[in-house]
């Protein structure tokens, strides 16, 4: 982000997995210190193949995306979401439209992986390769047996 541009923005790839939350409370905790504005981006697209679903509609796919962007925001943060994070649907492919977005943000805040599983993801992969901005990748929270003692 260019200096003299406005306040700095903090971009945070949501998809409702464990890994996206805590990426979403990850940069909350940083946009104070920042004076940043947080962004949570949610991406939907219809899947290759699924071209008969186009004469029926799309809009069970955005309609999901656009849950699990609510069910995030409210796992990271209870009723009360912070003034400073403003949700976003946006429709593509989540790596090239977080990769493009990190042109004007200061930050891009991914989890380690999706609902995928345990390596990690081809989003945050992708993300650490190819954006133009510092990439901070956040693993999902474990809880310890002691209750995190």
């Amino acid at each position: 982000m260019e200096a003299g541009k406005g306040r700095p923005r903090i971009i945070v790839g949501v998809d409702g997995s464990g890994a996206s939350v805590q990426a979403l409370r990850t940069a909350h905790a940083l946009a104070g210190p920042l004076d940043a504005a947080v962004e949570a981006w949610a991406c939907w697209d219809v899947p290759a193949g699924f071209g008969l679903y186009l004469a029926v509609g799309i809009d069970g796919f955005e309609f999901a995306a656009k849950q699990a962007l609510q069910q995030a925001l409210t796992d990271a943060f209870g009723t009360a979401v912070p003034s400073e994070i403003r949700g976003r649907l946006l429709r593509g492919s989540a790596a090239h439209l977080l990769i493009d977005g990190s042109r004007e943000a200061a930050l891009l805040v991914v989890g380690r992986h999706g609902h995928a599983g345990f390596v990690p993801g081809s989003v945050s992969s992708a993300c650490v390769s190819h954006a133009h901005c510092p990439v901070l990748v956040v693993p999902a929270r474990v809880e310890a047996a002691d209750g995190g003692r």
